[in-house]
């Protein structure tokens, strides 16, 4: 077993969704999905820890969520399941990114944990074989494990490579969380829009379906929306909370950040089409993750 990863602290970035279409639902009740996925420069960190006696332990519990149901920690007991492997791991978050922000934080902290692990174990999964894996945690793992900004359908998992332009971006975090399940639930979501193609969202289509519904069912998300509409076109990523606008640069987006107004966390950051974690991998392991 290789010792290169210990100690390591690995990024787990953000992303946004860029577009979001609402295109049918299956029989199962889960809905089928046109979206495109980009990461963000940032990121939980993860840092893994060996354990000799075979355990799998979080060493920072997020408040109201148990270390049983954590996503990291089901990553790694889903990971030890299917590989056989007798090892253990303490697994310690830097948690950043907030929690029901549609910045897929926990999707992404379990496919850091899934990726990672894959190599430090030396298990040899390959990424297909991971994001299998991964979306039994979520929809969203697999395109963090991809570790390519994509356009995606199914209920998120078919991926297809895309390369949006890297803008810089302004982020407003609401002060609230988003339940995606009861968004997706709500009667007025309209679940029949027409497909768009990848052509289309190129050419300027950037609508989120579920942007009515949550600005209706999350006044604060309505008020931040309104608030950064002040400055360009604000957009939803995901089923929220966070909203986003782009801007021509750098300098741009601080001038946005320094002009609102209201009590929001706001991040200023840049959109990757290579996920930091795969670029991290590739320093650390010297492969291609």
């Amino acid at each position: 077993m290789t010792e290169s990863g210990w100690g390591e602290s690995w990024p787990a970035p953000a992303k946004l969704n860029l577009l979001l279409r609402i295109v049918g639902r299956r029989e199962d009740g889960y809905h089928l999905l046109q979206t495109v996925f980009q990461f963000l420069d940032f990121s939980d960190r993860i840092v893994f820890s060996p354990r000799a006696d075979g355990q799998i332990r979080l060493r920072t519990l997020l408040p109201g969520v148990s270390e049983t149901d954590d996503l990291t920690v089901r990553a790694a007991r889903l990971l030890k399941q299917h590989s056989g492997w007798s090892g253990g791991v303490d697994i310690q978050v830097q948690k950043v990114l907030p929690m029901g922000g549609g910045l897929g934080g926990g999707s992404s902290d379990a496919a850091t944990v899934l990726a990672v692990l894959n190599r430090i174990w030396e298990l040899g999964y390959s990424p297909d074989q991971l994001m299998t894996i991964g979306l039994s945690l979520g929809a969203d793992v697999p395109v963090f494990v991809f570790g390519q900004s994509a356009w995606a359908e199914g209920v998120g998992e078919v991926l297809k490579p895309i390369s949006p332009v890297e803008q810089w971006y302004v982020v407003l975090v609401p002060d609230c969380q988003v339940a995606t399940a009861e968004v997706f639930r709500a009667p007025s979501l309209t679940r029949d829009n027409p497909p768009v193609t990848i052509e289309r969202f190129l050419s300027g289509f950037d609508v989120n379906d579920c942007l009515p519904v949550v600005s209706e069912m999350y006044p604060p998300v309505k008020q931040a929306l309104e608030d950064l509409s002040g400055f360009g076109e604000a957009r939803l990523t995901g089923t929220g909370a966070c909203v986003f606008l782009a801007a021509e640069d750098h300098a741009s987006a601080l001038a946005i950040a320094d002009g609102l107004k209201g009590d929001y966390r706001i991040f200023v950051v840049r959109g990757c089409n290579r996920s930091p974690l795969h670029a991290r991998m590739e320093e650390v392991f010297g492969l291609s993750s």
